[in-house]
């Protein structure tokens, strides 16, 4: 279950004085092979279209802008061996996507798609590209987003993400025209080509593409004829397949994921023609959130407690982080990216009081190359806070209104994560309720207990069966961890989340009375009656071990509803109404428990809306909702 639920990012309320200009942002970052030129995709919080931006990597100067559509949004930048810039040109009113190359002389279409597409990669020799598309989809790609309408027979048809090619010097392909390479009925999440450019090794699964990630598997795939071969069903959740340059072994993150996106695990790897994997990072105690395989050593991203880094696992070295810092990095695919040998970098960096910058250099040392948001202020205070609880070493993020008198006692907003298995990190000052609640004067506090990412696998297996147990007592004692180091009134305690922190604020009404208002997202109330409606119940099996049917009272332990007599915390609660991943029923039911136990709640379903309220009415709505409900019960 997703872990941003709460952010309406086009909200722009803050905790400081209004700022001067609109923040810079920089999205989609690609870095050249030879490690000269960063493409981004960039607007900002008042342009948040933008347009794709070349940049000198050296020093960040501006070399050219390209924005050949102004209705149409861009994503997927990727440059070819030879320096050209492919990219996905999308008209979102004709439903089509263009697959387009600029070679910084003319810009031309490769192939239009009727549907949706992503990840355009380039072949080594850089004369093919391949692309994902999903030819006709009823829905946008992945689980988080809005579901089709349950109406008419149900489960009959599934989109089909599969891998397309096509030549780089050839005619433009029209949309009736497109063929992909990869079978039908197989989801193709992640690939990646092989060097000789014969095929692809990809994360595939049969089916419904929504459901079953979670059991997908390691295949290799021709580019010719689509045949598939199996190289590994690994007992983890798999990410970011990525091919050796001598096309003998196939890397990825390995690890207890409970969502496609929410990247975390240990460094796995695999020979080609298939065999036993391998984990690189026995007992670590960090974990790797994306990788990449270029020149000898593999590459990539890791968190360590409060810190993201840059890693590389090498030899016996394998918990090896070079540069890193308190801070979140992006780039367009994964978190950092690479030039052609792996000697240089680029990503976008930001913190709670920096806003976003290109890094870009050499691996050891990258610097700061663009200056856009030189002069934003900090719009929060924020602390790192680490304690114990049951032996685990826990740390969590404070955030604190600019200017906040430290000899008065103010009420805290606990916010929990969703996922279970995802991090709450820093992000330039805040955003939607998180800004809006800070400005009313409110502390926020965002704990990773056990189960969150950051302190290597067993830590974020240490809630598998324990929904609600371990992980909540973190959250309690990083309370007090707070209250030793702030001015928290304890007598004005909420908390909140989305998705899985939308379960633990429906869970903890029930097993404590400390907190005294609540607020609700997408939450689980009921695991039994959840496991049967909602669209993706693959992913709770490796957290629970059996399925609901086969191990009913383990899903019954840890479900609210049938502890809703101790239940006495007022909850608001939102669900979006097309949400697939944790349907509206669960609210429903939890909200019907509230009012027969006379509870005050209340329950709001957005109309259109998957699992995340983003729509800019609904998103202002939720926040304007969500202060009302702690100011009535914690006082301003």
């Amino acid at each position: 279950m997703r872990s941003h639920l709460f952010v309406a990012v086009l909200l722009a309320a803050t905790a400081s004085p209004a700022i001067a200009a609109p923040v810079h942002q920089y999205g989609d970052l690609a870095l050249s092979a030879k490690g000269d030129r960063i493409a981004t995709i960039e607007g900002s919080d008042a342009n948040p279209r933008g347009v794709i931006t070349i940049r000198a990597a050296k020093d960040g100067h501006v070399l050219r802008a390209i924005d050949p559509c102004a209705k149409c949004t861009y994503s997927g930048l990727t440059f070819a061996p030879d320096g050209s810039l492919a990219f996905l040109q999308r008209d979102r009113a004709a439903g089509t996507v263009l697959l387009e190359i600029d070679d910084g002389k003319a810009q031309r279409t490769i192939a239009t798609i009727g549907g949706i597409a992503q990840t355009p990669r380039f072949s080594r020799d850089g004369k093919r590209i391949a692309l994902l598309v999903t030819v006709g989809a009823a829905k946008e790609s992945g689980a988080t987003q809005a579901g089709v309408r349950q109406v008419g027979e149900i489960g009959e048809h599934s989109d089909e993400q599969r891998i397309a090619v096509f030549d780089v010097a050839g005619a433009p392909v029209a949309a009736a025209d497109v063929k992909p390479v990869s079978p039908a009925n197989r989801y193709i999440y992640e690939y990646d080509w092989t060097p000789d450019g014969t095929g692809f090794v990809a994360t595939t699964a049969l089916g419904n593409g929504d459901n079953n990630w979670w059991v997908a598997t390691i295949d290799a795939i021709d580019a010719s004829s689509g045949a598939v071969r199996t190289i590994a069903k690994p007992a983890t959740q798999i990410n970011f397949p990525r091919v050796s340059p001598d096309g003998k072994t196939v890397a990825y993150i390995g690890g207890l994921m409970s969502d496609f996106g929410s990247v975390g695990g240990d460094v796995w790897t695999v020979p080609f023609v298939g065999g036993a994997p391998k984990n690189l990072m026995e007992k670590s105690n960090l974990t790797v959130t994306s990788i990449s395989w270029p020149g000898r050593l593999i590459h990539g991203t890791s968190l360590k407690g409060d810190s993201n880094g840059l890693f590389a696992p090498a030899g016996d070295r394998a918990n090896n982080v070079g540069w890193s810092r308190p801070a979140s990095f992006s780039a367009g695919d994964g978190r950092a990216a690479y030039n052609a040998d792996g000697t240089m970098v680029a990503m976008v960096v930001q913190d709670y009081t920096h806003a976003p910058a290109i890094f870009a250099g050499p691996v050891q040392n990258p610097v700061q190359i663009t200056h856009d948001n030189d002069d934003q202020p900090a719009m929060v205070a924020a602390k790192s806070v680490t304690w114990k609880s049951d032996g685990f070493d826990v740390q969590g993020w404070l955030l604190s209104p600019i200017g906040a008198d430290p000899a008065t006692r103010a009420p805290m907003i606990t916010i929990v994560h969703g996922g279970p298995a995802a991090a709450s990190g820093p992000s330039y000052g805040a955003r939607g309720a998180t800004a809006a609640l800070l400005k009313a004067g409110y502390y926020v506090f965002f704990p990773n207990p056990r189960g969150s990412y950051g302190q290597g696998e067993a830590f974020t297996a240490a809630n598998k069966r324990d929904f609600g147990g371990g992980d909540l007592r973190d959250i309690l004692a990083g309370i007090d961890a707070v209250e030793k180091v702030a001015p928290i009134d304890e007598n004005r305690l909420g908390m909140t989340g989305g998705s899985y922190g939308g379960f633990m604020s429906m869970w903890a009404n029930t097993q404590t009375n400390r907190f005294k208002a609540i607020v609700a997202g997408a939450g689980l109330s009921n695991w039994i009656s959840y496991y049967g409606t909602n669209g993706i119940d693959q992913w709770m099996l490796p957290f629970f071990g059996k399925t609901m049917y086969d191990d009913p009272k383990a899903y019954e332990d840890v479900s609210a509803i049938y502890f809703m007599k101790k239940a006495k915390t007022p909850t608001f609660i939102y669900v979006g109404e097309r949400d697939i991943e944790v349907p509206p029923t669960q609210s429903i039911e939890y909200w019907h428990a509230l009012k027969d136990q006379g509870v005050d709640t209340s329950l709001v379903i957005y109309p259109d809306e998957g699992h995340g309220i983003r729509g800019p009415a609904n998103a202002a709505d939720v926040t304007k909702r969500t202060v009302a409900w702690f100011d009535k019960y914690l006082g301003k």
